[in-house]
């Protein structure tokens, strides 16, 4: 198995002859180019995991390339005209390698913020994607995709995914957040005080207050 990052949470699987691409979204980039993919797998609905708008080119690149993704996402990308397949919690997808679904739920970013659903994906029986949740898949799993900076995540709750998890191997995904603050802004603004002015200031900026 052979394993590519393209940024944040977007990775490409090699198996074999099966080429298995995850969550290629907004943060993430070079995963455009790609030719001969057997699937195209989405953890959810989130731009940072499945961008709308560079997504038709990668497949017109890759017709033979199925998506599929959970039940909410699938709605969307039929809006943007976008075919894809809805997977459960349970699900076995033969794609030139076995790919396994678990999991129904994001977690929970704020009370306010509905919840969208959520699948994680283990690929080959060894590396297990969860997109954002941290609900441990009943299954050992050798390597994990581990989220490290999100929203919706404090360090303690990662560091406790990862020991009920207990994989052999964990490869750090989900990171762009910490080079790109303003997902962060925006939940200030819009859950914050109402009539509240958020004011951003740079590095080696002055602002009058």
């Amino acid at each position: 198995m052979r394993l590519t990052k393209y940024e944040h949470s977007c990775v490409l699987i090699e198996d074999g002859d099966a080429r298995v691409l995850i969550d290629p979204g907004n943060f993430s980039s070079g995963f455009e180019s790609l030719t001969g993919l057997s699937a195209v797998l989405i953890t959810h609905q989130h731009p940072d995991h499945v961008d709308l708008e560079r997504l038709p080119n990668l497949l017109a690149k890759n017709p033979d390339a199925q998506v599929y993704t959970d039940t909410g996402t699938a709605e969307v990308l039929a809006g943007a005209g976008i075919e894809a397949t809805a997977v459960r919690a349970g699900d076995h997808l033969d794609l030139g390698v076995g790919v396994d679904v678990h999991g129904e739920q994001h977690a929970v970013i704020h009370p306010e913020i509905p919840i969208v659903p959520n699948v994680g994906y283990l690929v080959g029986g060894r590396f297990f994607h969860p997109g954002d949740s941290f609900t441990p898949p009943e299954v050992e799993i050798e390597i994990l995709g581990m989220p490290t900076s999100a929203p919706w995540q404090k360090l303690s709750e990662a560091i406790d995914f990862l020991r009920a998890v207990q994989p052999s191997t964990a490869v750090p995904i989900h990171e762009a957040l910490l080079a790109r603050p303003q997902m962060y802004y925006g939940h200030f603004q819009r859950l914050g005080p109402d009539g509240m002015e958020l004011r951003t200031v740079e590095p080696g900026d002055t602002v009058k207050l």
